[in-house]
């Protein structure tokens, strides 16, 4: 069975990242194994000048993958911004219990809402809504976790997503 993907979505600079860094220990306490995709709305370059894996690139390889012991990571041309559930299908395995997605906030994946203050800081619909994490207090449909109730989140997160039986 695919893994499921749950998505953090806000303003940049809301505290998504560091709110999923500090999710995520909990979870793979819980016996979790989590996979993220982020969303990088302005492009990015990881690949180092100079490296050979950027000189390979550079030579116009559409695709170049650097293998060492225990880490695989693979640079490679797409036409178009590929879905969260294609990188699942295509990329990750079957031992994966739960995707983080960090953006994706137009797509139908249930959502965390990370503000500062208020639910309109970003344009999310309420539908998928599973909780919202914020500095204050906010009246919702959905529950309001304080963003540094890491407990109580994953309690969440786990509640939604049961791990599945080890096979």
């Amino acid at each position: 069975m695919a893994p499921p993907i749950l998505s953090f979505v806000g303003r940049s600079n809301s505290g998504k990242t560091t709110l999923i860094e500090r999710v995520i220990p909990e979870l793979t306490r819980a016996g979790y194994r989590i996979a993220t995709v982020k969303h990088a709305g302005h492009g990015f370059e990881l690949d180092t000048e100079g490296k050979d894996s950027w000189r390979h690139k550079q030579a116009g390889a559409h695709a170049v993958i650097v293998i060492s012991k225990g880490s695989l990571a693979m640079f490679a041309d797409v036409a178009e911004e590929i879905k969260v559930e294609e990188v699942r299908d295509r990329f990750l395995d079957s031992q994966t219990d739960l995707i983080i997605a960090e953006g994706w906030k137009s797509e139908g994946y249930p959502k965390i809402a990370v503000v500062r203050e208020q639910l309109e800081e970003v344009n999310v619909a309420v539908d998928g809504l599973l909780a919202i994490v914020s500095m204050k207090p906010i009246e919702a449909s959905v529950p309001c976790i304080d963003r540094d109730d890491i407990a109580g989140l994953a309690r969440l997160i786990i509640q939604h997503y049961p791990k599945p039986p080890s096979t």
